[in-house]
């Protein structure tokens, strides 16, 4: 006789197996995206505190008229915590997941609001930040079994 008490409770649906996929690798290209963009945010961010003559116009040509130098705080708060949202992310952290998000969409916001500053630049990071959402908002699930 064949013993089936041994069998898994459940439907044999793939979709619901905790094992990694294909994916796992996209949420991993966007934890090392995140941890890029943390350190351009803190380039961006002492840039601006040790050389505001680097822009294209003064602070007072910005969309929000605040000086360089609380540009420059801003983007490094952002680099620092994008970095380590970084780290957790990639050791499949759920409360990376979240803050990563947040982050990227900070990151968006302020380089939308200094894109008179450094337009190409702003626009590079802004670009990053969106496939970083979409890594982890899309694919984030895949990578907590990829190294457990």
């Amino acid at each position: 006789m064949t013993d089936t008490s041994h069998r898994r409770s459940g439907p044999a649906d793939p979709r619901h197996d905790d094992a990694p996929t294909a994916w796992a690798g996209w949420v991993a290209f966007g934890g090392v995206m995140l941890l890029m963009l943390g350190a351009f945010q803190v380039i961006e961010g002492l840039v601006a505190l040790l050389d505001d003559g680097f822009y294209r116009v003064r602070s007072d040509g910005l969309v929000v008229n605040v000086d360089y130098n609380t540009w420059g705080w801003i983007h490094i708060v952002i680099g620092v915590i994008g970095v380590l949202a970084g780290v957790g992310l990639l050791a499949g952290n759920m409360a990376a997941r979240i803050v990563g998000v947040g982050i990227a969409g900070l990151s968006a916001l302020a380089n939308l609001l200094f894109m008179s500053a450094h337009p190409l630049w702003s626009t590079i990071l802004i670009t990053v930040d969106v496939v970083v959402i979409y890594a982890i908002v899309v694919h984030g699930r895949e990578l907590k079994g990829y190294y457990h």
